[in-house]
Parts: C-alpha cells; sequence; structure tokens
C-alpha cells in the first residue's frame, strides 16, 4: 500500500485552502457570514429533475423528492411513502455515511453484503444494495460498499416497489424491492461558506474536512460547491483502522429556462482488520452477541476501494407547458478485498472457527443515462402532465478470486445492459385536489456472464417486461392527504445450474408486485405518514427436480413516520414499523408459513432536539432505535434477540471574531451494550453483524 492515501492529502489541502479562503471569494464579499441553516434556501421548480425544494420546520426533513422519472415532487403530492433526509441533520448527528443517515429512517435498517463490507439497507424487510441507488436519479453512478456523508445534500428514501419510476434493478440480488434511496450530491446557497471541520472518535481516529460553497453570476444564477475529506485511524472497534480519503466538486446554474448540475468525486477507502460478519450455516443457537469493541479477524485482512463518479443534468423550457432534460453518468471503481471468514457453531461464541484467506478484485465501468420530456396541457376540467422518458444502462466488470481468475490480471466476468422506456400522464381534477397517474415502463434486460479464468462465454440473458403503475392522491384539504398505488418491481431472471432438468435455462425476469395506502399530514410545522402495505416478491422454488419462479414472499405491515417542530425549539423525527415477512411457497412446502430471514416484526425510531432556552446556541438531542427479534434462517430455529440502542449528542454554536463556531460532541450507544444489529441482508442467506460499541465523536467547526 502507498505511504500516503488520499486521505493524508486531503487534509494538507484543507489547511492549505483554510489559509488561502479569501481569494476564493468569486466576487462575493469575504466579510460576509454563513448561516447556520442556510441549507433550506432553495427555490422550488415543480416537476423539476434538478432544483430542489425547502425543508420542513426544523430542517431535518425536505418537502420534495425525487419521484423518479416524473422529477421532483412535493411529498404531499407523490402517491407513495418517502422520507427526504436533509444536509443540516447530516451535518449535525456527524454523520459519516449513508448508513449514518438511515439509522433515523423507522422503516429502514443497515446490515452487510454477504461476503464484502459493502453497507446495505433494507426498506420494508427488502435489500437495496448501492449498485441500486441513484445519484442525482442516475442508476449505479455512487460509490460501491460505502458513501461518504460530506459530499451529500440530501438522502431521499423513497418506499414500496419502483420499476415504473427508476427502472429494473440493475443488481442480480432481487434488490430494490420495498424501496429505493436517491443521493443528491451537495449545491452552493446564497451565502458565501468556507468552513473548516476537525474532529475525532473513540480509538482516535483524526478527522479533518473543508466544505466551500460560492454563487456568482448576475443574478448568482451559478454555484459551485467542494467538499475535502480525510480520516485517518483506529475506530472504537479494537485494531480496525480506517483511511478515507473524498474529494468532491459541484456546479449548479439556474436560468429562466436552462437548469444544469454537474457533479464529480473521488472515494478513497481502506480498512484494515475489517471486523467479519459471522456466518450462522453451520450453527446450532444464535451465540451471545460477545463484546462490541472486540475485534475477532485476523491483522492480514483489509478491505479496499476506489471510485471515480460523476453525473451531469440539464433542462430546458422550451415553453411555459414543455420542458426537456438529458442527464448521464460514469463511475470507474476497483475493489480489492483480503477477507476471513467467521462462522459460529453454537450459543457460546468463543467456540467459532475460521476459514480463509479469501481474496477478490473487482473492477467496474459504468455508464448511465436518463432523458425525457414532459408537457402540460388541459382537456376540458382535466389537466394533464405527460411525461415520456427513456433510459440506459451499461456495465462492464472484472472479477477475480481466491479461486478462480488472475488477481493480477481479473477478466470480464460481466457485461450487462439494460434500456427502457416509460410513459405517464398524472390527472388533475378538482381543482388539483385529485391527482392520478397511469404509466408503464417498457425494460429490456441483456447479461452476459464470462469465465473467471478462460474468459469463455458462461450464459447469455435477454428478456423484456412492462412494468405498470397506477397512483391516486386525493387532498380533502392542505394538510391532509390520502394516497393508494399498485406497483411492479422487476429483476433479472437468472439462469439455473446444477443437476437439475432444466439446467442452463435462463428463467424469465421476476415480477414483484405491490399494493399500498395511506394518509399524508403537514400543517408546515410538523406532520407524518401513515401507511398500510403489502408486497409480494417472487423467487425460485423447486419442484420434481426443476427449478420455477413459483416461490413467494409475502411482507405486509405498517408504518408511520413523524418529523419537524411540533413546540417551539423542540424537534421531531422518528416512528414505528409493523412488518409481518411470510415465505408463503417455498421448495416442498418445508418452510412455508415461516418467518423471511433478518426481517423484524417491529421497528421503531425516535430522535428528539430541543434547543435549550437557558443556554443560548446550545442544543441537545437524543436517538433511540429498537429493533425487534428476527431469524438467520428460514426454519426459524435460529433466532436473533431484539434490540434497543440509546444515542446522546449535544452541539453548541457560537461566535468568534464575527465567525461562526459549532461544537458537536456525541456517544452512541450510550449503554455500551453488546447486540447483533442484523441477520442477513443477501437473500436466503443468515448472517450476524455485530453493532459498534459506546463511540464518542467529538468535532468542531469554524466558518471562515
Amino acid at each position: 500500500m502507498a505511504p500516503y492515501r488520499l486521505s493524508q492529502v486531503g487534509l494538507s489541502v484543507i489547511a492549505a485552502l483554510s489559509v488561502g479562503h479569501s481569494t476564493l471569494s468569486f466576487a462575493q464579499d469575504s466579510t460576509t457570514s454563513t448561516s447556520q441553516d442556510d441549507t433550506t434556501e432553495v427555490v422550488t421548480v415543480i416537476g423539476s429533475q434538478v432544483e430542489l425544494g425547502d425543508a420542513y420546520e426544523g430542517g431535518q426533513v425536505a418537502t420534495t423528492g425525487r419521484a423518479g422519472m416524473l422529477g421532483n415532487l412535493d411529498t404531499m403530492d407523490t402517491s407513495f411513502s418517502s422520507t427526504n433526509y436533509t444536509q443540516e441533520l447530516i451535518e449535525n448527528q456527524q454523520a459519516q455515511s449513508v448508513a449514518d443517515v438511515l439509522q433515523n429512517d423507522p422503516t429502514v435498517r443497515v446490515s452487510r453484503g454477504f461476503g464484502n463490507f459493502q453497507e446495505l439497507y433494507m426498506i420494508r424487510g427488502f435489500n437495496v444494495y448501492s449498485d441500486d441507488m441513484t445519484l442525482n436519479g442516475i442508476y449505479g453512478i455512487v460509490p460501491r460498499q460505502f458513501i461518504a456523508a460530506e459530499m451529500i445534500e440530501r438522502v431521499e428514501v423513497s418506499r414500496g416497489a419502483s420499476a415504473f419510476l427508476n427502472g429494473a434493478s440493475v443488481s442480480d440480488s432481487a434488490s430494490a424491492i420495498g424501496g429505493s434511496v436517491n443521493i443528491v450530491p451537495k449545491r452552493a446557497k446564497k451565502d458565501p461558506l468556507t468552513r473548516v471541520t476537525v474532529g475525532t472518535e473513540t480509538g482516535g481516529q483524526a478527522y479533518g474536512a473543508l466544505d466551500f460553497g460560492r454563487r456568482f453570476g448576475d443574478d448568482q444564477e451559478n454555484g459551485i460547491r467542494v467538499n475535502l475529506v480525510g480520516r485517518n485511524g483506529e475506530t472504537s472497534v479494537e485494531d480496525q483502522d480506517r483511511e478515507l480519503g473524498v474529494i468532491s466538486i459541484g456546479f449548479d446554474h439556474s436560468g429562466e429556462r436552462f437548469r444544469f448540475s454537474a457533479d464529480a468525486g473521488y472515494q478513497d477507502h481502506h480498512i484494515d482488520s475489517p471486523r467479519a460478519s459471522v456466518l450462522t450455516t453451520s450453527a446450532t443457537a444464535i451465540p451471545s452477541a460477545p463484546d462490541a469493541s472486540e475485534n475477532f479477524v485476523s491483522d492480514w485482512t483489509y478491505t479496499d476501494e476506489k471510485q471515480l463518479f460523476g453525473v451531469i443534468r440539464g433542462e430546458y423550457d422550451i415553453s411555459s407547458d414543455t420542458t426537456v432534460w438529458l442527464a448521464t453518468g460514469a463511475r470507474k471503481g476497483k475493489e480489492h478485498n483480503v477477507l476471513e471468514y467467521i462462522y459460529a457453531t453454537d450459543s457460546d461464541f468463543s467456540n467459532y472457527t475460521t476459514w480463509g484467506p479469501w481474496e477478490n478484485v473487482r473492477e467496474d465501468e459504468i455508464f448511465s443515462a436518463d432523458t425525457g420530456i414532459r408537457h402540460q396541457l388541459e382537456t376540458g376540467p382535466i389537466g394533464h402532465t405527460l411525461v415520456l422518458s427513456g433510459s440506459y444502462y451499461t456495465l462492464k466488470s472484472k472479477n477475480a478470486t481466491t479461486y478462480a481468475g488472475d488477481l493480477d490480471n481479473p477478466l470480464v466476468t460481466n457485461r450487462n445492459k439494460f434500456s427502457g422506456i416509460a410513459a405517464s400522464d398524472t390527472l388533475s381534477l378538482l381543482n388539483d385536489d385529485l391527482l392520478v397517474t397511469l404509466g408503464a415502463r417498457f425494460q429490456q434486460m441483456e447479461t452476459n456472464t464470462y469465465d473467471y479464468t478462460t474468459g469463455a462465454s458462461d450464459s447469455k440473458y435477454n428478456d423484456s417486461a412492462i412494468s405498470p403503475y397506477t397512483g391516486i392522491v386525493y387532498k380533502p384539504s392542505d394538510s391532509i392527504s390520502l394516497y393508494a398505488n399498485y406497483a411492479e418491481a422487476l429483476t433479472p431472471g437468472t439462469t439455473v445450474s446444477g443437476t437439475y432438468s432444466n439446467s442452463g435455462k435462463t428463467l424469465d425476469p421476476y415480477v414483484s408486485t405491490q399494493v399500498e395506502t395511506g394518509i399524508k399530514y403537514d400543517n408546515i410545522y410538523y406532520g407524518g405518514t401513515f401507511s398500510l402495505f403489502r408486497t409480494n416478491k417472487a423467487s425460485q422454488q423447486v419442484v420434481n427436480n426443476t427449478v420455477t419462479q413459483d416461490g413467494e414472499q409475502i411482507n405486509q405491515g405498517a408504518e408511520l413516520t413523524v418529523y419537524g417542530m411540533p413546540i417551539e425549539n423542540v424537534k421531531v423525527l422518528g416512528g414505528v414499523t409493523y412488518t409481518d415477512a411470510e415465505l408463503s411457497k417455498t421448495s416442498d412446502g418445508s418452510n412455508e408459513g415461516k418467518t423471511a430471514i433478518s426481517v423484524p416484526e417491529i421497528q421503531a425510531n425516535l430522535n428528539l432536539e430541543w434547543a435549550t432556552p437557558f443556554v443560548e446556541g446550545l442544543t441537545l438531542e437524543q436517538r433511540t432505535v429498537y429493533t425487534g427479534s428476527q431469524y438467520a434462517d428460514e426454519a426459524n430455529t435460529l433466532k436473533v434477540p431484539s434490540w434497543t440502542r440509546f444515542d446522546l449528542g449535544a452541539r453548541y454554536s457560537m461566535k468568534l471574531d464575527q465567525h461562526d463556531v459549532t461544537l458537536r460532541a456525541r456517544v452512541e450507544n450510550v449503554l455500551d451494550k453488546d447486540y447483533w444489529a442484523s441477520a442477513g441482508g443477501y437473500p436466503g442467506s443468515g448472517y450476524l453483524v455485530l453493532g459498534n460499541p459506546r463511540t464518542v465523536v467529538i468535532s468542531a467547526s469554524y466558518d471562515f
């Protein structure tokens, strides 16, 4: 490994720019101070593919979010449940990654990819991999494994199947069935910003970041935002060392008829002795969780990923009724892991066994694009918003492992191409109080796999499907919105392997169906959503030695999410989710009626912030996270206990020589509880992820 990584370089650049910040004013008054809540100063263009909306009272959740091909819409006008977390929340909680942000969501739990250290998010009990997340609405461009929070303006969570809105899942792991996540890069605000932040956490890891933003032009129509991040040192997990270096640059233009954004970034993330997941394939019982600070892997293990990525998006108003848009993005990534597998054997974790080393390398090249036109018209008393959209995605992936391929020269093992066209009409009736969206997406999916060692073709898959959508919104008052939808999720079919009678056959695309209904409330100061949902996930099943698609898992339940400022100086964020996840059709029927792996029946979050009246500038915060028990096997013989975690935080804002200074301190897992945070994530596989120990994070930000 090179003696200097981007983390050290980034810290050096931060120091240099801090000294020379006055030369980077872009014609702005360098003495202008930056407000701590300038993150809400944005303009809404309904349906825009570029512009963002304001935040609700309290600043933690935004009023608008991306509705796929329909663009950015007010959450009260969308026919599905969503929560859009802001940069203010991200910064105040000292979040390090998207996973830290989604810890606030009662419908989401964080796990880890099978056999690697990819952050994995489970929405409504179904996986969402980073491959199926979008960056400014573009598939596959965000860094794999880990996404640093410092470059993010918003994390937008949309719940429910979204093949029509976003397209089919581009991964092969039954992803994006229960929801989707869109990442919005940071944007320059009205006031100039030059903010330097330094900090540390339990274990001694050092942290430094620079956040620089300016608007310029005759009407401040142009903006630039630059973020540099460096982390280095041991974490709260013993002997687990982490190095992170990130640079991101964002430009945006907001003209009278033309709007444009361009974002690029580079992320270099390395972990030595990353604590492994614990496999349960040979376990007779779930072991008691060991000391949360313990690291039970060998010191020769590591994970390393380098990702270069970027996306541009532009839209032009041909007339007041017609807008066209075009967006493209690309990512080039390299990953290298040397890992050790840990196997639990019984209830005593000290009896675990190990296997390894297992080494793999991966190189990805991805191109993704999205284009479309939106037109508004009226036919008598009915308004129409017509959208026609096209999408394109390609992946070339090189892979090699300890047992297959050349680690020094990996061959191409996957070439995927997804293309689609979608159309919709949103009808507006009763003076816009009733909105009905009808639409469908035609998707062509082509995948090719190749032998790791010879490069010869292994299998080809080329199939298509149509995904319909129906959504209804009725607003009986300005503060209440009733909604319902029918949607589908789409994942590529698989090629049967092994000794089955139809070995070598490629199955049709998997179609999962969803129905949902709910009510939203928003009185400007606070609000929330209550929803009922049922998702039927299609899966494989073996019948008479033949692999079919007749398998089924049904996740149904209820969700309540809340946000805002119900009383002066107090912010609330959280909710509760009930999910009944049943394996309704399984091979030979042995597990029918059982509960699906890694789906807790109850999940609940409550985050409270209090701006104290007795000390000006002091804010106290607490977060409680509860996760019910879950199973690590389909036979439901391995049950992981429920857990509750408490986090506390405080921040103090003040002026120092007319400059804004914010001191932050946060303690996660205050009671230092030892617990298994999740019991899997990869379909059909149960593995245990140990929660982090008590972790203290402190930082100081200074605005020049």
